[in-house]
């Protein structure tokens, strides 16, 4: 394992996951100790991930999560109850630091991945940087990211695939692209479950395919990535965000068991 938020003598790759935006203080907290039984169950280190803004919705009118103040307070409150690291995005340098005593990992979204000014502040918080792959950009163009962050004093830096725009309200994966990013000495996360979306597909939401989370999932813990990125939610019909792509909690504890195997498979025959 790469990084160093998980002791060096882990052997497998880690979780992330969670709601996509913090609904209520209970449901994250339900969410949270749900996840991270089924993630102790099977070894894997877990990442309590949830949004107190989503910034970018399709609609004016739909739900953004609670704010800044609030939404760090939830976010506090899980990691403080679990133990759990956490992980949340940032869309501004004004946010940055406020979000940087909360969280482990300040993720910029795949949107604002060029946004010099924003990679620059969360590189210089100490804090793990996540950066999602821009749906635009090829994998090869995160070498640039990378410089930015390493060039402001980054620490840690992670890089996650999240599918390539393809025609309209369509996204797909490039397999080649965690090979390729790994290449630049990074971790390589697999955000799998916003690969599924349909941009737009709802008209004034974004729609999506979580039927093909798993064998989606499969395929990249197969390529080797480190990190494996799923929304969870225990009733994705309503779900506040990104419903129609998110894994069902149900679904969760087969997955990560196939998940695991598979891993143990690839690892033995390296």
């Amino acid at each position: 394992m790469q990084t160093t938020l998980f002791p060096t003598a882990c052997k497998t790759f880690f979780l992330i996951a969670g709601p996509c935006v913090i609904e209520s203080e209970s449901h994250a907290l339900r969410m949270a100790e749900a996840i991270y039984q089924e993630a102790e169950k099977v070894g894997l280190p877990y990442v309590f991930k949830a949004s107190y803004d989503k910034a970018n919705r399709s609609s004016i009118k739909s739900f953004r999560g609670p704010g800044l103040e609030e939404g760090l307070r939830v976010l506090e409150k899980v990691r403080d109850t679990f133990g759990l690291p956490i992980l949340t995005d940032v869309h501004d340098g004004q946010q940055v630091p406020v979000a940087a005593e909360v969280a482990d990992v300040l993720q910029i979204p795949a949107f604002l991945c060029r946004q010099t000014d924003l990679l620059v502040a969360a590189a210089r918080t100490n804090r793990i940087v996540n950066v999602k792959k821009g749906q635009f950009l090829a994998p090869s163009d995160m070498k640039n990211v990378v410089d930015k962050i390493h060039e402001a004093g980054g620490r840690e830096l992670w890089l996650t695939e999240r599918g390539a725009t393809f025609g309209y309200h369509n996204l797909v994966v490039d397999m080649r692209s965690f090979p390729i990013m790994r290449e630049f000495g990074c971790p390589v996360v697999f955000d799998v479950t916003h690969s599924l979306q349909r941009p737009g597909g709802l008209g004034t939401a974004t729609g999506g395919d979580a039927q093909f989370i798993e064998p989606l999932a499969r395929a990249g813990v197969a390529c080797g990535v480190d990190g494996v990125f799923m929304e969870v939610h225990d009733n994705p019909a309503a779900a506040l965000s990104d419903g129609p792509n998110a894994l069902p909690l149900e679904r969760l504890p087969k997955l990560l068991r196939q998940l695991q195997a598979i891993d143990e498979a690839r690892q033995a025959t390296l």
